[in-house]
């Protein structure tokens, strides 16, 4: 077959998915490599085999008792409720922190306060006053939310240039008016953007959520194998995990598309 030939077939292919499988595959060649000439010990980098039947195994069998669908659920559970939670909440704190001045004076340092602290320093705290069951775990999740989602819809209002305000002023729109109109739409690629990070950084929580006296969850099912050396287990939750995260991140984008189509557009 000729090179011309060739060129109509792959006309239409983009070089960036092409890129991202090589990428992919490139790293599973390398973990494939690594564990078939036993570079490191399999108690470090399991083979690919391993993993792949730890998954089959606790997909149908289960981990201590519950099957990996029910684990992810509790997971997806408790993050979700958070992530929502903070959503409904930190969302319209952040756009009146950057419309008054009042507010922001009031709210802003509380958010900076606690926004750089560990989520293991105040879940003790939660703990006591929650208890052990999924209140505060889900409060956790909460607190680790806002701050992302606040900061993101704060900066989306400072970042509304006064033209735009004055044309919508100059064509007798009242306060309300404005801000409906003019402000609320320019922050959501803001708004978007934070809920990315956010459901990002909620996720990386979970594991610190399920590690007091939960008995459920892909974050609980890792730290239980890590203490009987199950690294397959370990890498097919992180693995599980990570795909996870990608899914609820995708989400998050798809809607972003239909609700500002004008993002990234002249």
């Amino acid at each position: 077959m000729s090179k011309r030939a060739l060129r109509p077939a792959f006309a239409g292919l983009r070089p960036e998915p092409i890129l991202t499988a090589l990428t992919l595959l490139s790293i599973f060649l390398a973990w494939y490599a690594i564990a078939r000439f036993r570079l490191v010990s399999e108690l470090f980098v399991p083979h690919p085999a391993l993993v792949w039947q730890a998954f089959l195994d606790i997909l149908t069998e289960g981990y201590r008792g519950e099957t990996l669908l029910r684990h992810l659920a509790d997971s997806l559970y408790r993050v979700i409720v958070g992530f929502l939670l903070a959503v409904v909440t930190a969302v319209p704190l952040g756009l009146a922190i950057g419309y008054s001045s009042r507010v922001q004076a009031i709210f802003d340092p509380l958010i900076e306060f606690y926004r750089p602290l560990p989520p293991l320093a105040y879940y003790t705290l939660l703990v006591i006053w929650l208890g052990i069951e999924n209140e505060s775990k889900i409060a956790l999740l909460y607190l680790a939310a806002f701050p992302p989602l606040s900061v993101s819809a704060m900066a989306g209002v400072k970042g509304v240039t006064p033209e735009r305000i004055q044309g919508a002023q100059s064509l007798g729109a009242g306060r309300w008016q404005v801000f409906r109109y003019v402000i609320f739409p320019s922050c959501l690629p803001d708004i978007f953007t934070g809920m990315r990070v956010s459901i990002g950084f909620t996720y990386t929580t979970l594991v610190a959520a399920e590690m007091v006296a939960a008995t459920s969850g892909v974050g609980w099912m890792v730290l239980d194998a890590s203490k009987f050396l199950r690294s397959d287990v370990i890498f097919m939750g992180n693995i599980v995990m990570g795909i996870t995260g990608i899914a609820l991140d995708r989400i998050i984008r798809v809607v972003e598309r239909r609700v500002v189509p004008w993002k990234g557009k002249a």
